[in-house]
């Protein structure tokens, strides 16, 4: 477990995407606000849901049916057993489980929009939240099942169950059913009340907590492209003059002039190699990296505006307004935004992986490479004919890449008319926050490949005392890993040891 460093408060304040992503790697400590007047506030709706059905009032998924169902009245004498009901009949997911991490983050996400105060459920339900986050008891999740409208239904109806003692849970790294990790622990299984199965369940939870994953991730790789892209230019003997500052400054995008610059300091103290051929301008993937980088950097404040405002919305359906005494009905579960921010943002992403793919083409193949070895092979002389470097990788990189790209087909537009046709037009924005997180780790696979093949294209070369402090440190750091490649070996160790650095986000590259 990582170390803790700081807490995050659920007292019904904004929250970041930073603040999620530290509490799903467990480098945040979780904590509930004990103020009266938000416990207050809390208990306030709960307890207007209550004055509701004692006056007889109808409130849907309270006293009617779910979805399609909303036409069938509910006794009140059955009222409290409909949100048992909810959560069972939806508990038909398939697929892998979220991981750990995923898991965190839907929880966190969860219990952000709920500590709003307009779902109608008690302070005792945040409680439960809270111990599951504290305690590190993480439901089982199978990721297939939600169409993202009327939430991620699914989904959440594991975290529900799993609040009432049912189903299965991760606790301390082993599959165990929910009941007996509460049993032991000395956990009361929570009684819902009528509105609390559908407030968990009926949200944006699931998808947001990985659009923040995501966003981060994207965020790092963005800068690791570009520090790459740098690498990649002077082992190509590249020119540097392709990202001046006044070069730059006449197409102003905000986010490809930063990459631009984090290119010239990279590139600040190499010296101009002779060039190998007459042309006075590079290929598209170097030429043009600051303008690949830089339409996902140019992105990145647009799409966090998008998922962090879904992060702190209520929305589930029906809200309720225990100051106005109002019950709203609406549909607020409905993913559109997030479907919208991780569409964009896996196609961006992918993009980065055709520009590495792109340039680790260029440095392995003699025609272009500018005089370095057939496939960055280090080996002596006498061992050469043998020898065939990153011939195989490369073969890789491109399969990881064309993997990627196939998978931007924006979900978004492949909604479904489901549930009777209530359920006609939805969100898919869970599947497109799938999605992104696979091209990710796609391009995370790309980069580390490409990272290996770049320093070791930049040593062959020589003349590493020429290079800027940041670009040395990024070379000497990764040769404590892994070993230049001097004879052929199995390079998959040494692509799953820089892969985990590169999620670890273990370089820190540009300010």
């Amino acid at each position: 477990m990582t170390t803790q460093t700081r807490p995050v408060l659920f007292d019904g304040s904004a929250l970041t995407i930073e603040d999620i992503v530290a509490l799903a790697h467990q480098q945040a400590t979780p904590r509930l606000s004990e103020q009266a007047e938000f416990i207050t506030r809390i208990d306030k709706g709960a307890s207007f849901v209550d004055r509701l059905l004692k006056e007889e009032g109808c409130v849907y998924g309270v006293t009617t049916g779910y979805g399609d169902s909303c036409t069938v009245a509910v006794p009140l004498a059955l009222v409290e057993q409909l949100p048992v009901h909810l959560y069972s009949f939806h508990g038909c997911g398939l697929g892998d489980y979220f991981s750990a991490v995923q898991t965190r983050a839907i929880l966190a996400t969860r219990l952000t929009s709920l500590a709003l105060g307009y779902s109608g459920v008690r302070y005792r339900l945040l409680q439960h939240l809270m111990i599951l986050l504290q305690q590190d008891i993480l439901p089982l999740i199978p990721q297939e099942g939600s169409v993202g409208a009327s939430g991620d239904l699914t989904p959440l109806s594991y975290l529900a169950a799993v609040l009432a003692g049912e189903r299965e849970v991760l606790y301390q790294q082993k599959r165990q059913p929910a009941a007996a990790v509460f049993k032991a622990l000395q956990i009361k299984p929570l009684h819902f009340k009528p509105k609390e199965a559908l407030a968990i369940m009926n949200g944006t939870a699931a998808m947001t907590g990985l659009a923040c994953l995501a966003w981060q991730r994207a965020a790092y790789l963005s800068q690791l492209t570009t520090r790459i892209s740098s690498l990649a230019v002077i082992a190509l003997q590249g020119n540097a003059y392709h990202f001046d500052e006044k070069l730059f400054s006449l197409k102003p995008h905000p986010g490809q002039m930063r990459v631009a610059a984090r290119m010239r300091d990279d590139l600040q103290c190499h010296e101009q190699a002779p060039r190998n051929d007459s042309r006075l301008q590079d290929r598209y993937s170097l030429r043009c990296a600051p303008h690949v980088i830089g339409a996902l950097e140019d992105a990145l404040p647009w799409l966090r505006q998008l998922i962090e405002t879904e992060l702190n919305s209520a929305n589930d359906n029906p809200l309720i307004d225990a100051e106005g005494e109002h019950v709203l009905h609406g549909g607020h579960f409905y993913g559109g935004h997030i479907a919208m921010a991780m569409d964009t943002l896996k196609t961006t992403v992918a993009n980065l992986a055709d520009l590495l793919d792109r340039q680790l083409a260029q440095l392995v193949d003699p025609k272009f490479n500018h005089g370095l070895p057939a496939n960055l092979s280090g080996a002596p002389a006498e061992q050469a004919m043998l020898n065939h470097g990153f011939k195989a990788v490369q073969i890789a990189v491109s399969a990881w890449t064309a993997e990627a790209l196939k998978l931007t087909m924006p979900a978004s537009v492949f909604s479904r008319s489901t549930e009777c046709h209530n359920q006609d037009k939805v969100s898919m924005g869970t599947i497109a926050a799938r999605d992104c997180l696979r091209i990710l780790e796609l391009t995370e696979q790309v980069a580390a490949a490409c990272l290996l093949a770049c320093v070791q294209a930049v040593e062959l070369r020589g003349g590493l005392v020429e290079l800027g402090t940041n670009m040395q440190k990024t070379i000497t750091d990764l040769r404590e890993h892994v070993a230049a490649l001097t004879s052929d070996r199995a390079m998959e160790a040494d692509l799953r040891v820089c892969l985990e650095l590169i999620r670890q986000q273990h370089w820190q590259l540009y300010d």
